[in-house]
């Protein structure tokens, strides 16, 4: 049996190549997996699960990923999805019509026998404080509902403003800000009593030794997908392995 996990996929209506891989992927690749988790950042924006009902230029590419998730899970694979700093807006109604299963922030699972904690990685980045500070009030139930409570295309003029501005800040900011910090890793490993922890966001793809309280542990870094995609294998016989493909 096979687990799969895959992060940072940032599909958007710009991006039609990658759309198509990431169907492809669905159609052939995840084909007969046991589960799927998908650790954020499916969309490079989400901006509210209504714009399914408008001619929003991304609407028509997130019917295609509904449609192509729930035949995934029609044919027999459980998908879980855990929200990103890209899409941290997507609902009920959205994940319900994938027939997926939104898990929290952080969870702990078990991978074809293998304990990991699995998440999408932004919540430890914890030397970025601006980013956590924003982070902090952007999952706030009351921020989100002020915020789709606004017209669709000011919330679409926000968005971008808010990438725009990221872009802006990341461009100034040291390296290590930008990436995990490493007693954090070392943190949320030990409370959940796990060696090996799974998460994206920084890009960054690569497996890390990590000493813990009780031996030694494994960081696994799922990397954004472009010329090429991105995949965590959890093979029963096997265990877990990083593997990127060809998209095209």
């Amino acid at each position: 049996m096979r687990t799969l996990l895959i992060a940072d996929m940032h599909l958007s209506n710009d991006t039609p190549e990658l759309n198509q891989g990431f169907y492809r992927y669905l159609e052939h690749t995840a084909k007969g997996a046991e589960d799927l988790y998908i650790l954020g950042d499916l969309f490079d924006a989400w901006i509210g699960d209504d714009l399914l009902d408008t001619p929003h230029p991304l609407s028509g590419v997130a019917h295609e990923v509904i449609k192509r998730l729930r035949a995934l899970s029609d044919a027999g694979t459980s998908i879980f999805f855990i929200h990103g700093n890209r899409d941290f807006l997507i609902g009920e109604r959205f994940i319900n019509a994938c027939q997926a299963t939104l898990l929290p922030d952080s969870e702990q699972v078990e991978l074809q026998g293998v304990a990991a904690v699995i998440l999408h990685g932004d919540s430890l980045c914890t030397l970025d404080t601006a980013y956590q500070q924003f982070r902090t009030m952007a999952r706030s139930p009351q921020w989100q509902q002020g915020m789709l409570a606004k017209p669709l295309e000011e919330r679409r003029m926000i968005a971008q403003g808010m990438r725009m501005q990221s872009q802006g800040n990341n461009a100034n900011k040291a390296e290590n800000i930008m990436d995990v910090t490493p007693e954090e890793v070392v943190r949320v490993m030990d409370e959940a009593g796990v060696k090996h922890l799974i998460h994206g966001h920084t890009h960054r793809p690569n497996i890390h030794d990590v000493a813990l309280a009780d031996g030694q542990g494994k960081r696994w870094v799922l990397g954004d997908w472009g010329k090429l995609g991105w995949q965590i294998v959890a093979d029963s016989e096997k265990g877990l392995r990083l593997e990127s493909f060809e998209i095209n």
